[in-house]
């Protein structure tokens, strides 16, 4: 175990770019500062503003460096990116925003190309969301551009080597419907000889691995010269704490952008790859049977058009949303999760009050998510993390659901906590709500309505 007092994190989400500080002896945020994750929608495609969230990240660590302070850095971002650098250690290509949506022409050509599913356990995704099919887009459309990367680095390796001038790829982005990873011999698949990069792949690093201090340039700058860990993806920080002071199975739901549920424990042999249903891999190297919706998108969205009510107004119109058979169908974000083909649509809600499609929202995340737990044979209780965590009105609806104990996690994230632990650090257990598996009057039979529904 290290002796860190205090770690920051570098932590790069989808929607919202965060450096926290966190108190090593109660696993507790003391200081967070925060800014957007705005794509740019001009130049050859749409792509983040890395110069704009590299300013962010060294102003906000120049300023937690002078308070609180911070012994060591580690990093975590979302997946689907990856990093094109030249021999001059620059970008030689914008960093993709995995929600472009490429010609059909070449998408089609990277459908014929991929291994398949029994290979990689990654399935075909739409956009960008496998990295394989960011770099067959960019290697094609833009050839002259491609020729001049050196090296391709996963999205949390390329802070790290901003941070150090270490060039690394770490297993947890590696294994996160890439396409290009094999699960199973822990090895890159046949997809990297087929777009001829594996002469570009940095080496493999653990996420637990100090790859440096920071460049002495930038110790200058923030005042301060501390070790910098390999870093990992988002989820999978998330995923990190439970494995390491809980017994398998069990099931971890991340909320964030995406929900994504990890049945600890589980196997691989049943994944529906039609069903978003796939491996990801673990800081140790290990597959976990996986599945997933755009959950938090779907909320903001939902949120936005509802207006915001009290949980407890939402648990009170349970019942006559059940009775009345109020429903909302999947898919408010499309193109993923466990039924991608569906066109969303409200059920019954021209007379419905604003706390009674609250409800209906909170339902309908609980049953995709219990969806989710369906299709990766989840056992054991089920722990959710992120801001779904504060959601008491989802958590009760997901334990009757799921019929079994839904514990909720404080705190607005769990990625920030995971990636400390990279640092070598003592995990703690923060404290825990507990939602049994209580009887609601009527829910089993408004699932089967929303099934039949759905048909």
């Amino acid at each position: 175990m290290s002796n860190y007092r205090r770690i920051a994190v570098l932590d790069i989400g989808k929607t919202n770019a965060k450096v926290v500080v966190l108190d090593s002896a109660t696993g507790a945020e003391i200081a967070v500062l925060k800014r957007p994750n705005i794509a740019i929608k001009t130049g050859p495609y749409p792509h983040y503003d890395i110069e704009a969230l590299w300013s962010f990240a060294l102003d906000a660590l120049k300023s937690l460096a002078q308070e609180p302070g911070f012994d060591a850095l580690s990093i975590t971002t979302h997946g689907a990116a990856a990093a094109l650098i030249g021999e001059d250690g620059m970008l030689a290509m914008p960093v993709i925003d995995y929600e472009h949506e490429y010609p059909q022409e070449i998408r089609d050509a990277y459908t014929r190309l991929r291994p398949a599913f029994d290979e990689t356990f990654s399935p075909r995704l739409p956009m960008g969301l496998n990295v394989g099919a960011q770099l067959h887009y960019q290697k094609t459309a833009f050839p002259q551009e491609f020729s001049r990367v050196a090296t391709i680095l996963t999205y949390a390796q390329y802070w790290a080597m901003r941070l150090t001038g270490v060039a690394t790829n770490e297993l947890t982005s590696l294994g996160c419907h890439t396409d290009l990873w094999n699960p199973k011999t822990s090895s890159y698949s046949s997809l990297v000889d087929r777009l001829a990069i594996r002469d570009l792949m940095a080496p493999i690093r653990s996420a637990f691995d100090a790859l440096g201090p920071v460049l002495p340039d930038i110790a200058d700058e923030i005042g301060t010269s501390v070790p910098v860990y390999c870093g990992i993806h988002d989820s999978n920080a998330s995923l990190l704490p439970h494995l390491v002071h809980r017994e398998a199975p069990f099931v971890v739901v991340s909320t964030g952008t995406w929900v994504i549920s990890f049945g600890v424990g589980g196997d691989l042999d049943h994944l529906d790859p039609k069903r978003d249903a796939l491996a990801n891999v673990d800081a140790y190297g290990r597959a976990v049977p996986s599945s997933r919706f755009m959950g938090g998108r779907e909320f903001e969205i939902l949120s936005a058009e509802i207006g915001n009510i009290d949980d407890k107004a939402a648990q009170a119109a349970i019942g006559p949303v059940i009775d009345k058979g109020v429903m909302l169908l999947p898919n408010i974000a499309s193109g993923s999760g466990p039924f991608s083909d569906k066109a969303s649509r409200w059920i019954g809600a021209e007379e419905a009050s604003r706390d009674e499609r609250h409800a209906s929202a909170c339902l309908y995340l609980a049953l995709m998510t219990d969806a989710c737990l369906g299709l990766i044979g989840a056992k054991g209780p089920v722990i959710v993390e992120g801001p779904f965590a504060l959601n008491e009105t989802y958590l009760k609806l997901l334990a009757a659901l799921a019929g079994r104990e839904v514990l909720a996690v404080p705190g607005s994230t769990g990625t920030s906590q995971g990636a400390a632990l990279l640092t070598g650090i003592r995990p703690v257990s923060g404290a825990e709500k507990h939602f049994p598996p209580a009887d609601v009057h009527g829910l089993a039979a408004y699932r089967d309505r929303w099934y039949a529904a759905m048909e």
